[in-house]
């Protein structure tokens, strides 16, 4: 199969992927908004078909015209080289076109990507654009799934969009911290230059690393309830000036979609896309902020007397690098249907560093800055990354939303630091 014909293949594959996952919803489910920051499920499947129409087709179909010229600006995200956008907020008061009209369009433009890539001799930039809009749609069917959890979370019902699965084997107690060593030194870190990377994975450089040590698992929801058991949420030493405010202004108590059981026997239970459940005490934490992943840091590192702290981006990516064939196929991702992240049952083995990829995002302590030499892409995709580098911080990994053939080692994700609706978590550092 040639190149061109696989790139087709795959267009069809993720496309299908993406309904797949809205196939199950109401059109009612898909065209509220919950908040500002999630966007409906019918914009995102309108969104990503706006992507390959205006990056793809107009540039590179024969007599192209518009499906419908309105929406050109109704399903614009934020390319102000494209033209004028819909106001974010107002996404979910587009009731008309239809979950219809857009599946239609859907399918429409399907049909003329197809007859696309059945063309002999596309030029490299058309190609490059297609595989561009591939990862812009993966990224979108993690959103997806995110802003419907939240949108559920706020309907007193708590419907779940999936039905819930067997209970993971719970450990008598989480297996505790070990420490991995890291020699550090000089690494190099960013996109090798195989394969697709967005522009702000690169350019490929070298840093300086001290030697220090990561944990060989994320922190879980038993570290977690030790913090909040701790007074961690009431206790201003452990917060960033600006985290304060927010636990303060929020009244936050807990990670997002906790809930107290009806029983005070039984506990924290936690609202997920299979609907309310237990928490379980050996899963990963989730949906925490980099204020809440920072300030559990210090907290942490109080109570064992080591100088523990989130990782750099390049602690994080130096160490990943070496194991990522293997730490990726050992994650949990979108393919596999879990929809949460997964307990690691103690005693299976398995590398030193376990749970890289997957599960979910990592906060690290970087903010969002551009590599040395970075150059943001021509033209109008290159607001796809560098224009928002400021006041973001660093996530990597990937987590159990993300598509498994979308991470790789050198991915940088970037939310702001009160975000907190992705599936993030953490892992910590000890200096030294």
């Amino acid at each position: 199969m040639s190149p061109q014909a696989a790139l087709a293949r795959r267009c069809a594959a993720i496309r299908a992927q993406t309904e797949a996952l809205a196939a199950g919803l109401s059109e009612a489910d898909c065209q509220a908004q919950s908040m500002a920051d999630a966007s409906p499920v019918k914009w995102h499947l309108a969104h990503v078909t706006w992507f390959f129409e205006t990056f793809v087709l107009e540039a590179h179909e024969p007599g192209f015209r518009p499906h419908h010229p309105a929406y050109r600006v109704l399903f614009n995200s934020y390319y102000q080289g494209v033209g004028e956008r819909h106001p974010r907020p107002q996404r979910g008061l587009v009731t008309r076109p239809s979950l219809a009209e857009v599946l239609a369009w859907r399918q429409a433009v399907d049909a003329r990507m197809q007859t696309l890539l059945a063309r002999e001799g596309l030029p490299p930039a058309c190609l490059e654009r297609v595989e561009l809009g591939l990862q812009h749609e993966q990224q979108h069917q993690e959103l997806l799934l995110t802003d419907v959890l939240h949108l559920f979370s706020c309907n007193p019902l708590l419907p779940a969009y999936a039905e819930a699965e067997t209970p993971a084997p719970r450990a008598a107690r989480p297996e505790p911290v070990r420490w991995v060593a890291q020699t550090g030194g000089l690494v190099d870190i960013g996109h090798a230059g195989e394969g697709f990377a967005f522009d702000n994975e690169g350019p490929r450089h070298r840093v300086y690393l001290e030697p220090h040590a990561l944990a060989h698992r994320l922190v879980n929801n038993e570290d977690w309830l030790g913090f909040i058991g701790d007074g961690g949420y009431r206790d201003a030493r452990w917060w960033l000036s600006a985290g304060w405010d927010w636990v303060q202004g929020q009244g936050v108590q807990a990670p997002l979609h906790w809930r107290r059981a009806d029983s005070a026997a039984a506990g924290w239970q936690q609202f997920t896309l299979r609907g309310l459940q237990p928490l379980h005490p050996a899963a990963p934490v989730v949906h925490v902020t980099f204020y809440e992943a920072e300030a559990y840091a210090r907290w942490a590192a109080a109570q064992c007397g080591l100088p523990l702290r989130l990782p750099t981006e390049a602690e994080w990516e130096a160490a990943a690098a070496p194991l990522a064939a293997a730490a990726v196929a050992a994650g949990s991702f979108i393919e596999g249907g879990a929809l949460q992240p997964q307990v690691v049952v103690p005693g299976d083995g398995g590398p030193a560093l376990q749970q890289l990829f997957g599960e979910v995002w990592q906060w690290t302590r970087s903010a969002y800055l551009p590599y040395p030499g970075y150059r943001a892409w021509a033209g109008a995709v290159g607001e796809y990354n560098g224009k928002f580098m400021l006041d973001q911080t660093v996530l990597r990994g990937g987590s159990c939303a993300t598509p498994r053939g979308h991470i790789r080692a050198s991915y940088r994700n970037f939310f702001p630091a009160a975000a907190r609706w992705q599936f993030t978590g953490l892992r910590l550092a000890c200096e030294g």
